[in-house]
Formats: structure tokens, sequence, C-alpha cells
């Protein structure tokens, strides 16, 4: 394994070729020219790798059902129902509240769902409306996936651990607005909407459903965890579940009989656990939040 290479070949399904290391740095991707379906800003999205999943779906059979078992906004899981690049789309949050928007997305009767669509078009956004929903009473499950769409648009970086606080200035000086499209927002609900019959969501542990699906050979596997591996504090400072055992976690990704894509940060700890495992490594190029490159890793079984 030459973990130089850029990926083009592991994560394509093709066989793996030595390339100079000014090969691995490839332009990142303008993810402004890719087709945003999640309505949630989320911090660590993968909206950059998009491209990249299309192109390794494109190079295997078309898997069976496709997991993403740290779904989070689940970009790449939307982008793979809406496209028909599977048959099925699994989907595993563990947060209740980023759930609870999925929830009503996908399996929530019609009028739940056209009632949260019809109150984020009604919403007047201003520091009192949004004080008011995000400390007021959450009875019902809609009422939780509301609240959990207007903090995650009015807070900074989209975060939704505790501790987060709103956006100031926002772009061109807008504020609390920066980030609010109602209209957006109930286009994009509506497209996945109509995709709910190829996926099924499950707010549960990541570990559980990867088990679910490990002897299944059609299936594909996206695992985008919580950057914590190598005492990495992101995850812990973006996410309300940040705790993963990352030993045992590609411990069961060896176990798995499916074709596998997943995305690390780039640390020595993770490229321990690589090649222990026997995987394949890659590299991409990203911009982060702050429009600084970052490498980014991406491991593929053989």
């Amino acid at each position: 394994m030459d973990d130089t290479m850029d990926g083009s070949a592991a994560w394509l399904g093709l066989d793996m070729i030595k390339r100079p290391p000014e090969a691995t740095r490839c332009p990142p991707v303008n993810v402004a020219q890719v087709r945003h379906l999640s309505p949630f800003r989320y911090p660590g999205g993968k909206t950059w790798c998009v491209p990249t999943v299309r192109r390794w779906l494109n190079n295997i059979e078309k898997p069976s059902v496709f997991v993403e078992p740290f779904a989070g906004g689940a970009i790449v899981g939307l982008t793979v129902a809406v496209e028909n690049l599977a048959d099925r789309v699994v989907l595993g949050e563990l947060d209740a509240d980023v759930a609870s928007v999925w929830q009503i997305a996908f399996d929530a009767a019609d009028k739940d769902f056209e009632w949260l669509c019809r109150t984020i078009l009604e919403f007047e956004i201003s520091l009192q409306s949004v004080t008011a929903i995000l400390d007021g009473p959450q009875r019902t499950l809609r009422d939780r996936a509301f609240r959990t769409i207007v903090k995650n648009r009015v807070q900074r970086g989209g975060i939704l651990a505790p501790g987060a606080s709103l956006v100031k200035s926002g772009e061109n000086g807008k504020g609390l607005a920066s980030r609010w499209y109602p209209q957006t927002l109930v286009t994009r609900l509506r497209t996945i909407r109509a995709a709910k019959s190829r996926i099924s969501f499950f707010n549960d542990d990541a570990f559980k459903i990867i088990s679910r699906y490990k002897k299944k050979s059609s299936a594909a596997f996206f695992v985008d965890p919580p950057y914590t591996a190598g005492g990495k504090k992101a995850g812990s400072r973006l996410y309300a579940h940040s705790e993963i055992d990352h030993v045992a976690l590609f411990e069961l990704l060896g176990k798995t009989a499916g074709a596998l894509l997943a995305t690390y940060d780039d640390a020595p700890e993770v490229r321990a656990l690589v090649a222990k495992q026997g995987f394949q490594l890659g590299s991409i190029m990203m911009k982060s939040t702050h429009h600084a490159l970052v490498q980014e890793l991406l491991i593929t079984k053989t």
C-alpha cells in the first residue's frame, strides 16, 4: 500500500497505481457546484465528498443497500437515494434532535410533514422569535424537528452541540437571518420526502446499524465518524455524541462483507488502524469552514 496515492484507483475500484506525491494535490471540490439536498448546514458535512462517492458507486455493482451509519446532515445518503445509486439507503443517527428532522421527513404522516414545511415558511426570524423557539417547550416530535432546524440555521457554523452560540453579523451583516432560506429548506425537504420509499432511518447507534448489515456482500458502507481519533477535539466540540471507540470501529469494518468508503482526519493513529486492517488508503483535499485547504483520508477495502 502506498499512502501517497490520491485514491483515484483505490476508491474507484481500479488497480492501485503508484503516483508521485504531487499527484495527490488535486483541486478541492467546489461545494457550490454540488446539489444540496440536506436541510442542515452540518458541521463536518461531506458535500465535498459527493462527487467522490458517485465515482466510487459507479465503479462497483449497484448496492442493494447503501448504509450511512453516522448520517448527521446525510448529504451523501440523500444524494444516493435521490439519484437512485443504490436500491435502498439506510441512514443512522444517534442525536435525537437531528433524528427528529429525519423522522418527520421520512416516517411521519403527511399532516406532520406539511406542518413542518408550513411552519418554516411562515416563521419570521428575529432574536425574540428565535429565543422563544429555542427556549420553549417541545411537546411533539414535529416541534422538536422545527426547533432543530431553527437552531441549526441560527447558531454559528450550524453547530448543535451544547454551548454553541448564535451567529452575530452573519452573511452580509444579516445576522440571524443570514442562513435562513425558508423556501430553499422546504424545497429540499420535499425533494427528499419524495424519495422516502427508498430510505430507512434509524435513531440508533452506528455500531448496531453496521452490524445489522455486515454480512451482506451487496451492501456499501459510507462511514464518516466524528473526528476524535488521536485526541482530536473537533468532534467533541461539534457534536452532542462524539465518543467513538475507533479501534472497535475499524475491527467491525474489517468484518463487513460489502464495499467500504470511510473518511477520516489525517492522523498517525488512523493510519496505523488502516494498516492493521489491511485497508487501502487514499487522500483528497477539501476546504474547511474557514477556507483552509485540509487533507482528508479516504479508506477502502480491497
